[in-house]
């Protein structure tokens, strides 16, 4: 008997302290707000607090994702955690999780594949569940803390960048539905385009040179990119499954352009109802947007048992990820 995964539970956490584009307003003097509302879909984003960590974020989300799949944190057998602004560069964030969360029957490791990081993290977690018994149940978790890293010189990308973690349980069951198929892709050529080049091996952080951790955009990537690679995914997902775009009952599109999203979504015919979006509350929250847009649907109820859902991820490297699964 073949097994699937499927997600029984989702939690998402935004910290407590809201910035409203009024603050962008203030700080460049200028109408920030009249653009981020019309082409960014955003309103106001969470900033987390100096005491808060990247694992302070994924424990909260977790924590609600455990209640809701009415586990108890000694079920988690793996947890995966996607971020690529871990606690430190070493060691990995999801094992910092696993203390704080008292998961202590549970492996642990990291992935970051940026934005497109919890979609891949999911589609390693289900293939564990799938392949070996003694994974019964995963706590997949993408955390995003960018703010200690935006560099507010840089005007038109500072006011997007946000804090905030989501979360899902998968269990193992036998048969059908689930998590149906995934497909990951890189395009290496654009690894310098933007990203946080220091602290690493190439780039280490040392007094005497006085560099800075913050997000870098290098390069403009070309227009339509992330249209582009989206309408391209949902095709092949949608081919893998035998279905057309318009069979998929809801997309969670990385949430850093609702112009983007938009586009996307005209090109494949679909109303813009298909897609459930949460940047006007939680502005970007990088890897883990998906998550949280999931986690919010759910919350809402507006996912019922057998909706096919699609997930469309993109971020720096860049790395593409998509997946298509069965709801319930």
């Amino acid at each position: 008997m073949s097994h699937a995964a499927h997600i029984i539970g989702t939690g998402l956490y935004a910290p407590e302290h809201v910035v409203p584009n009024q603050y962008f307003n203030d700080l460049y003097g200028e109408d920030v707000d009249s653009f981020l509302r019309k082409h960014r879909n955003i309103k106001e984003r969470r900033y987390a607090t100096k005491d808060q960590a990247t694992s302070d974020l994924a424990v909260q989300a977790a924590q609600q994702a455990l209640e809701r799949a009415g586990c108890d944190a000694s079920d988690i057998d793996l947890i995966v955690l996607s971020t690529d602004t871990p606690d430190f560069l070493s060691p990995a964030t999801s094992a910092v999780v696993q203390d704080k969360l008292g998961t202590s029957n549970a492996a642990t490791f990291d992935v970051n594949t940026a934005c497109a990081g919890f979609v891949t993290a999911l589609d390693t977690a289900r293939k564990f569940i799938e392949s070996d018994p003694q994974y019964q149940r995963v706590l997949v978790i993408g955390a995003y803390l960018m703010s200690r890293f935006i560099d507010y010189d840089q005007k038109n990308t500072a006011s997007l960048f946000a804090d905030g973690a989501g979360a899902v349980v998968l269990e193992r069951r036998e048969g059908a539905g689930g998590i149906r198929t995934a497909r990951l892709d890189t395009k290496g050529e654009y690894h310098g385009y933007m990203g946080i080049y220091t602290g690493g091996s190439d780039q280490p952080i040392t007094e005497p040179n006085g560099r800075v951790q913050k997000l870098e955009f290098r390069k403009k990537f070309p227009d339509g990119f992330n249209p582009d690679q989206w309408t391209a995914l949902v095709r092949t997902l949608a081919g893998d499954l035998e279905v057309t775009p318009a069979d998929v009952d809801r997309y969670f599109f990385t949430q850093i352009n609702i112009t983007s999203i938009q586009e996307t979504l005209d090109r494949l015919d679909l109303p813009a109802e298909k897609a459930h979006n949460v940047m006007d509350r939680f502005g970007y929250t990088g890897n883990a947007c998906i998550a949280m847009a999931l986690a919010d649907a759910d919350a809402k109820n507006l996912l019922s048992t057998g909706d096919l859902v699609f997930l469309i991820a993109s971020g720096g490297g860049a790395s593409i990820a998509g997946m298509a699964l069965e709801w319930g």
